[in-house]
């Protein structure tokens, strides 16, 4: 090769990887906010989600991702370097760290996944209009919570009590206290609370439930526990007790019961609004939306090892039985 030609060369490759240094410096920056822990279940479900959502990652965005594990404590700092790093977008999951990331910024777009209502928790204006920086979707699990204590007592009708298991660090821990207090009202049966808001703590009220007379466990939805799943089913195996939680990664761990809103769906609704943003939507634009589809997952083995018949209403409704 000739001096002149390879020179040339250079100057041709110099100006394609600054090109490409324009192109990675132009891509657009998700940043990631979660009170929980990077499931992989759950990453692929937000980042490789079904086609025709309006990004794909790695090629027209880069995500970066910060996970509490459970430690709301840090939400506040890691929002602050979500915002220090001047991203685009902040996308939130669960009430934590949707008030982290509010508390950081009033600019940067925010889509939220959260199980609280954002209307009544004075997040968003309403839901048809949100206004601000802030919309999403609401996962509605402060609603479902009374349908996961009817699921239980259906599951074992002669249980005349039933604990509440609560992260005490929750912000909307009481509101779920007072809503499952009423449904257990109505279903005439006795509620026991249970808090926890460190991993010591579950062990401790797993011990303190051994003494209380109550025919079942209702687990609150929270990214806490959802980090602890492990833990919780194990803890729900030894001491024999039946339990209800929010989502099918507690059943595919061992756990009896599961009820929730379909994950797929969920990140599709978010991914949607992620894209509708980078293109150019207001988020006070966008309504709140609600997921259409729910779950209802049972462990058979699960309820054998705890002597239990699964009532043939539950197994019709069942979405999946796992045998």
């Amino acid at each position: 090769m000739k001096r002149g030609e390879f020179l040339l060369l250079l100057g041709g490759a110099a100006t394609a990887a600054r090109a490409l240094r324009a192109q990675q410096k132009a891509m657009p920056v998700i940043g990631f906010l979660s009170g929980g822990s990077a499931a992989p279940r759950f990453v692929v479900a937000f980042h490789q989600g079904p086609s025709g959502t309006g990004w794909v990652e790695g090629q027209e965005v880069a995500i970066e991702y910060r996970w509490a594990e459970g430690r709301y404590e840090r939400l506040p700092a890691l929002a602050a370097d979500l915002v220090s790093r001047k991203v685009d977008l902040i996308v939130t999951q669960g009430v934590p760290a949707l008030l982290a990331a509010k508390s950081a910024t009033s600019t940067i777009p925010i889509v939220f996944s959260t199980g609280d209502n954002p209307v009544a928790s004075g997040l968003v204006s309403g839901f048809n209009r949100p206004g601000g920086n802030i919309t999403g979707v609401s996962i509605m699990m402060m609603e479902l919570t009374p349908k996961r204590l009817e699921f239980l007592a259906e599951l074992v009708p002669q249980a005349r009590a039933i604990a509440l298991l609560v992260n005490a660090n929750n912000p909307v821990a009481e509101r779920i206290i007072q809503d499952v207090e009423q449904a257990a009202h109505v279903k005439g049966v006795q509620l026991q609370i249970l808090k926890a808001s460190q991993e010591r703590e579950i062990d401790t009220a797993f011990t303190t439930l051994s003494h209380l007379n109550v025919g079942g466990l209702l687990v609150a939805s929270d990214a806490f526990f959802a980090v602890r799943a492990g833990q919780l089913v194990a803890l729900a195996a030894r001491h024999a007790v039946p339990a209800i939680y929010d989502g099918r990664d507690f059943v595919e761990l061992g756990g009896l019961i599961s009820y929730g809103p379909e994950l797929s769906e969920r990140w599709r609704l978010v991914r949607v609004y992620v894209g509708k943003i980078l293109a150019g939507a207001k988020p006070a634009d966008l309504p709140v939306q609600q997921p259409t589809r729910f779950e209802l997952v049972v462990n058979l083995n699960t309820a054998k090892a705890l002597g239990l018949t699964v009532p043939p209403s539950i197994l019709a409704r069942a979405d999946e039985v796992i045998e």
